[in-house]
């Protein structure tokens, strides 16, 4: 897989729902730890009933469109998730994008992103 790779469209289903075994299969992980680094119960990845919770999307959502951003520096998902597991980020005092996810700081992560996209300071 190369950067080219768009994390997002491997693994989303037709009406546009993130499939978590998709995604873990993506990221070379199990779906327990996808709902661990997401924030949610191990439940919420494995149960139908669950999946499609509103919840459970938006996680899955924050988590596909920070990987997405973070791809093209890192060259492959299963690198850009150990980024997002275990690089601290500057400014957040040493919190990585999966602490701020799991507290709902997913937009703080976005902003942190777009400003390093553009050429600005951590």
């Amino acid at each position: 897989m190369s950067a080219h790779f768009d994390i997002a469209a491997s693994c989303r289903r037709g009406d546009g729902l993130v499939e978590p075994g998709k995604l873990a299969e993506a990221l070379q992980i199990s779906k327990s730890d996808l709902a661990a680094g997401a924030g949610l119960s191990r439940d919420a990845v494995y149960r139908t009933s669950r999946l499609a919770s509103h919840r459970t999307q938006q996680r899955l959502n924050e988590v596909v469109e920070i990987l997405d951003k973070v791809l093209p520096w890192t060259g492959h998902p299963r690198i850009a998730y150990a980024w997002y597991r275990s690089q601290g980020l500057p400014g957040f005092g040493g919190l990585t994008a999966e602490d701020l996810v799991k507290s709902g700081r997913s937009e703080d992560v976005q902003h942190y992103l777009s400003r390093i996209s553009v050429g600005g300071y951590a």
